[in-house]
C-alpha cells in the first residue's frame, strides 16, 4: 500500500483534474486525545467520496452531510401534513462545496460533540477546509513526491493561494495568523537484505504500512520462492544494492540472511547513510560476534555501532516466522514515530532478566552465558 498522503493527494488531483468540486481538509490542531494527528488529511469529492482520515469516520459522514449531495433526502411528506424537513431545493443550496477563502471547523468542543463524533474522552480536533484547491498545482505536488522530493507547501488563509517550496528536512505542521505550512515527504521506504519466509511476512506488514519494500538476494534458490506482490526484488551483490538504494532519514535497512558474506558489507554501507533503522536478524551470541567483526575488520567505534540494532524486534516471546515479524515490524514502527521503547520490551535486556529470573544457564549472553 503506498504512502496515504500521496494516494490523498493524487486522488484530489483526479478529482480536479477532471473539473469536479472537492476540498482538502488538514488536522491543524488537537487538544487531549484525538484520533489522528496534527498534519493529516483527507479529500472529500463532491459526490460524497472520500479518501484519507481525520477521525475514526464519524467526522467524516458529518463533512460528507455538510459539503456533498451524497446522504439520503428526507422521504416526501403527503401535501396535507406539515414537513419539519427543508425542501430538497434548501438542502442543495445548503449542502454543495462552497468557493472563497479556507475554513476552520472544529470537533469535540462539548462532550456531547465528542460523544457524537467518536472522540476519546476529552478529545478535540480543529480542520482547515480548503476549497477546490489548484488541479495545476496539485498536479506539481504528487510529481515532485512520486519523484522522491521533500516538499513544503504553503497556504494563505485569506485567499486560499498555495505555493510549493522544496525542502531539506521534514517538519512538523505550522499554523499562523496568516498561514498554514505543511510539509510532505516521499514515502518511507524499507531495503530487506534476504528473500526468506521470515522477509515474507515482514515485507508484507511494511506494505500495508505504508512503506516502499525492496528485496535484495543474490541467492536465484530463495527469489525464485519469492511471492509477495508490490515489493521490488533485486539480485545484486546487497552492499552495491544499499549505496544505489541510498537511504535517507525515511528509509531502514534489515538484513536477514544469517550470512556475514551477505549482511555484514550491506550493514556497514547502511552505517554511512542516514536510515533511521539499521538491524540485522540473529541471536544475542550472533549479534556480540559481529559487532566484534565490525570493530576488527572495519575499525568502527563503538558509536557507530550503537546505531546497528539487534537483536531486533520488541520481546513478545515469538518463534515463529510470522511472530518474529510481528516483533521485528513493531519496533521499525515504534523508531519511526520517536517512541522509546522500555527496557523491558528490548529483546537482549528482556531474555536475559527472564534467563536470570529461570536460572536458565542457556540463556544469558553478551560475554556471561552462551
Amino acid at each position: 500500500m503506498e504512502n496515504l498522503d500521496v494516494m490523498v493527494l493524487r486522488t484530489l488531483r483526479d478529482w480536479r483534474s477532471a473539473g469536479r468540486r472537492a476540498l482538502l481538509a488538514t488536522v491543524v490542531r488537537t487538544w487531549g486525545s484525538s484520533p489522528r494527528p496534527v498534519g493529516s488529511i483527507m479529500a472529500l469529492c463532491e459526490d460524497g467520496s472520500v479518501v484519507g482520515s481525520v477521525s475514526g469516520g464519524c467526522i467524516e459522514d458529518d463533512l460528507i452531510y455538510q459539503y456533498t449531495q451524497a446522504y439520503k433526502p428526507p422521504t416526501a411528506q403527503p401535501s396535507d401534513q406539515p414537513s419539519e424537513q427543508p425542501s430538497s431545493s434548501t438542502e442543495t443550496a445548503v449542502r454543495a462545496i462552497p468557493s472563497g477563502a479556507p475554513k476552520f471547523l472544529k470537533y469535540g468542543v462539548t462532550a456531547d460533540e465528542a460523544h457524537r463524533f467518536g472522540l476519546p474522552c476529552g478529545g478535540t480536533l480543529e480542520l482547515l477546509l480548503e476549497f477546490d484547491p489548484s488541479a495545476e498545482q496539485l498536479a506539481e505536488l504528487v510529481d515532485w513526491l512520486e519523484a522522491g522530493q521533500l516538499v513544503q507547501r504553503t497556504v494563505q488563509l485569506a485567499d486560499g493561494q498555495a505555493s510549493l517550496l522544496t525542502a531539506s528536512t521534514p517538519a512538523e505542521l505550522t499554523l499562523s495568523s496568516v498561514a498554514l505550512v505543511n510539509t510532505f515527504g516521499p514515502e518511507y521506504r524499507m531495503l530487506l537484505i534476504g528473500a526468506g519466509q521470515l522477509t515474507e511476512y515482514l515485507a508484507t506488514m511494511a506494505l500495508f504500512s505504508g512503506f516502499a519494500v525492496t528485496v535484495c538476494d543474490p541467492r536465484e534458490e530463495y527469489r525464485s520462492a519469492w511471492s509477495v506482490a508490490g515489493a521490488k526484488v533485486v539480485s545484486e551483490m546487497p552492499d552495491d544494492v544499499v549505496t544505489s538504494f541510498r537511504p535517507d532519514r525515511r528509509s531502514c535497512v534489515i538484513a536477514l540472511t544469517h550470512d556475514p558474506k551477505l549482511d555484514d558489507l550491506a550493514l556497514l554501507e547502511a552505517l554511512n547513510t542516514d536510515a533511521f533503522y539499521i538491524g540485522a536478524i540473529g541471536s544475542r551470541r550472533n549479534n556480540e560476534a559481529r559487532h566484534q567483526r565490525m570493530v576488527e575488520h572495519f575499525d568502527l567505534s563503538e558509536e557507530t555501532l550503537a546505531r546497528l540494532r539487534g537483536p531486533i524486534g520488541i520481546y513478545i516471546g515469538s518463534k515463529t516466522p510470522s511472530e518474529i515479524a510481528v516483533s521485528v515490524m513493531a519496533e521499525v514502527l515504534a523508531v519511526k514515530n520517536g517512541v522509546v521503547l522500555p527496557r523491558d520490551m528490548e529483546v537482549a535486556q528482556a531474555k536475559n532478566e527472564r534467563a536470570v529470573v529461570h536460572n536458565d544457564p542457556g540463556e544469558l549472553v553478551c560475554g556471561v552465558r552462551t
